[in-house]
């Protein structure tokens, strides 16, 4: 048996993926552990939870490989900086004592925290890896391959194709022209976060108007037919500065980058329509061009810009491609999985098996599990009160039935998921048909923005039943409108609402995952692949005629998913959600103490 461990650190979002001959172990993220969300470490606890579901050590393994090439991207770091001196200064000084000190020296990191002096160290490069991630779990034993993110060591977007266990990367699109920074500009310009407030921007586009996507493509972005392009570099500062724009940017667009945590306005909503819109096209246009140099029927993606849930989705109906398949871990953490796979089929050049309509990501349910004897112990020792149930489906029913009555569940269950989406195994759930589900939610439990929409899990069996989608959706990576059987006509004095405005106008008979323009992020289900999920949706169906629920993460705003129960009980005492699964456990809000300090709950992460 050959076993490899693949390893993404030190840019954000930092992780470990275990790979024996070709089928992908384990894999999870170190923000899971660590709790730090996005967490750049060296990924120590995700490697070692990886090891210990293989039951195996370190020195077992027969490659490690790394998921970029730090000299490479050390070359264009230097190169950038030389070229845009004095300017660069501050951000030179800023960036180089943490290369010289740890980012050059990967090869002594891993062998000094994995205590190992003989397991080969390989590296791939940055487009690669995510090129790898994509293509070869696939269901798909050809398949043109797209991937787009900020930046890996030069490289900001390729495309590709892959066949058998073979992938050539066919044309690439160089820094510092990168449609992942160009929607990274504009996620700093309108008050949130780089690096994880894209989402809230493409959650935000619905409500605005594309006013400002001639302005981009007229000042910002020279595009070509087939997807390329170059930015206008004064309008940015991510070159030489410490902050994306610049003050022509802002001078653009009438004003300075919004302050975080101020009110939003209709020019914030305005400009996340318009950047949107742009970042659709360009992947429209990469998606033609990569069809005909290809000529093949499907479509792997992978990057961070393949997150871009709203994109993919108009990529499928667009139906440039058959069938399109996206990398759960889209961004840097599934790099590791890519490395990992790319050293086992490029590499060593070991057959690869496609099953017809299977992926191998197992779900993307790669992560730890905990059973139920190692919760008892946890709840018997915090003297927390609890029932359990020994039979499951009675279990289900009960989870059903309070649905049904409007409450609120965490639902812990199985092994946690690899990637940046809760699937049914840290999320909470909630009632798709209730009207307020979506702003209780937001407010009370999540502690985020009111206008950020809440995404369906439907049987797969029904997905076409609620959504404009033909095919599964296991991933949540696909955006489809909800079936016109279940969507509500706006009055007239509806249809001139503007902006927030627009959020508490029930749009279907499962309001509180229709957004505003009436489409979902949708997961679908099926009992093969999580059936503890599935079954909670089948009876919440038999009893209440609806096969779809909200499911969102299992965290509160600025916290990563929970890891273990100790998170998940965290959570839930933190926050107003009514009851909490833990496998067979079912705990009721009204039966809990207060908590109390915590600090020294989380020991170091062992399985059973």
């Amino acid at each position: 048996m050959t076993y490899i461990l693949g390893i993404s650190a030190f840019y954000h979002d930092s992780a470990a993926c275990l790979v024996r001959d070709g089928e992908i172990l384990a894999a999870a993220q170190e923000e899971r552990f660590s709790r730090k969300k996005g967490d750049e470490a060296f990924p120590a606890q995700a490697i070692k939870s990886c090891l210990q579901l293989a039951q195996i050590e370190a020195q077992d393994l027969d490659f490690i490989v790394f998921y970029d090439k730090p000299l490479v991207k050390f070359e264009r770091i230097l190169t950038t900086y030389a070229d845009t001196v004095p300017q660069g200064f501050a951000s030179f000084a800023k960036a180089i004592p943490l290369w010289l000190r740890e980012k050059l020296w990967i090869k002594s990191t891993i062998a000094r925290e994995l205590e190992i002096s003989n397991v080969p160290i390989l590296f791939t490069q940055h487009h690669q890896a995510h090129a790898a991630s994509a293509f070869y779990p696939s269901p798909f034993a050809k398949a043109a391959i797209i991937t787009t993110d900020g930046v890996g060591e030069w490289t900001t977007s390729s495309i590709g194709y892959g066949e058998g266990n073979n992938i050539n990367l066919l044309k690439e699109q160089r820094f510092p022209h990168s449609l992942g920074l160009l929607y990274s500009a504009m996620t700093y310009y309108t008050g949130f976060k780089v690096n994880s407030g894209e989402y809230k921007v493409m959650g935000l586009a619905p409500y605005g108007q594309p006013k400002y996507v001639q302005t981009i493509l007229d000042e910002l972005v020279d595009l070509k037919a087939d997807g390329s392009f170059h930015l206008n570099l004064r309008y940015f500062n991510y070159l030489s500065g410490l902050t994306m724009t610049s003050h022509a940017f802002d001078k653009l667009f009438g004003g300075p980058a919004r302050k975080s945590e101020t009110k939003l306005t209709q020019k914030d909503m305005d400009l996340a329509r318009s950047v949107q819109e742009v970042a659709e096209e360009i992947m429209l246009r990469q998606a033609r061009y990569a069809k005909t140099q290809t000529k093949a029927k499907n479509l792997c993606l992978a990057g961070g810009v393949a997150l871009n849930c709203v994109a993919n989705g108009r990529i499928l109906r667009e139906k440039i491609f058959d069938d399109i398949w996206i990398q759960p871990a889209a961004g840097d953490a599934g790099g590791a999985l890519g490395a990992a796979l790319s050293v086992w089929y490029q590499y060593l050049g070991e057959n690869r098996k496609v099953v017809k309509n299977q992926d191998s990501q197992k779900a993307s349910l790669l992560g730890p599990s905990f059973s139920n004897a190692y919760i008892a112990r946890f709840l018997d020792k915090n003297r927390i009160k609890h029932q359990f149930y020994e039979d499951r489906q009675k279990l289900t029913d009960t989870i059903a039935q309070l649905l049904a009555k409007e409450k609120v569940i965490g639902f812990f269950q199985g092994r946690m998921e690899f990637g940046p989406r809760a699937l049914g195994a840290r999320s909470i759930l909630g009632d798709a048909r209730s009207k307020t589900m979506q702003s209780v939610m937001n407010l009370k439990i999540k502690f985020r923005e009111s206008f950020r929409p809440f995404a369906p899990v439907v049987l797969e069996e029904d997905i076409s039943k609620y959504f404009e989608l033909d095919r599964k959706s296991p991933y949540m990576l696909l955006v489809a409108q909800v079936n016109k059987n279940h969507c509500k006509i706006m009055s007239a004095k509806q249809e001139k609402l503007w902006g927030i405005d627009k959020l508490n106008v029930p749009r279907s008979d499962i309001p509180a995952i229709t957004h505003i323009d009436y489409s979902a992020r949708v997961q679908s289900v099926n009992q093969s692949e999580n059936p503890y999920y599935y079954d909670v949706l089948k009876a919440f169906k038999k009893l209440t005629g609806y096969g779809v629920l909200v499911n969102t993460s299992f965290n509160v705003r600025g916290e990563p998913i929970v890891c273990t129960p100790q998170d998940a009980y965290r959570c839930f005492m933190r926050t107003d959600i009514d009851y909490l699964v833990l496998e067979n456990f079912l705990l009721d809000k009204k039966d809990m103490k207060p908590l109390k300090d915590d600090t020294n709950w989380r020991q170091e992460f062992t399985l059973d």
